[in-house]
């Protein structure tokens, strides 16, 4: 696992995601810190290392990265069971307000580098 708070390489994740079925890379990104863990076998992990780092749930969403797919929209998928929390008002494994999911999506942009 990598905790990512400043930049990583599309090759990095390219590397990474050589070990992992479907050429993806697994991620939890903290919304509010501006920072992910990236390269586990699941979203459980990298949110347990988030959590010790003193990262808050709530700010917490698992994704999958296609580096393959990168420059497309479809290069962030929002799949993850830690993302279930229907007491948050997230019923699904995917991140259900769309301002979370640009959140998202600005964080990981601003870290990661072609």
């Amino acid at each position: 696992m990598k905790l990512v708070n400043e930049k990583i390489s599309l090759a990095e994740l390219k590397i990474m995601s050589e070990k992992m079925f479907g050429g993806l890379v697994k991620a939890v990104v903290d919304i509010e810190k501006e920072i992910m863990v990236v390269d586990a076998a699941m979203h459980a992990d990298e949110e347990f290392m988030l959590l010790e780092e003193g990262s808050q749930q709530e700010h917490l969403w698992g994704i999958n990265l296609y580096y393959e797919q990168f420059g497309n929209e479809d290069w962030i998928e929002f799949d993850s069971m830690i993302n279930i929390r229907p007491v948050c008002g997230n019923r699904s494994r995917g991140v259900d307000d769309s301002k979370i999911r640009e959140k998202i999506i600005k964080v990981v942009n601003a870290l990661v580098v072609k």
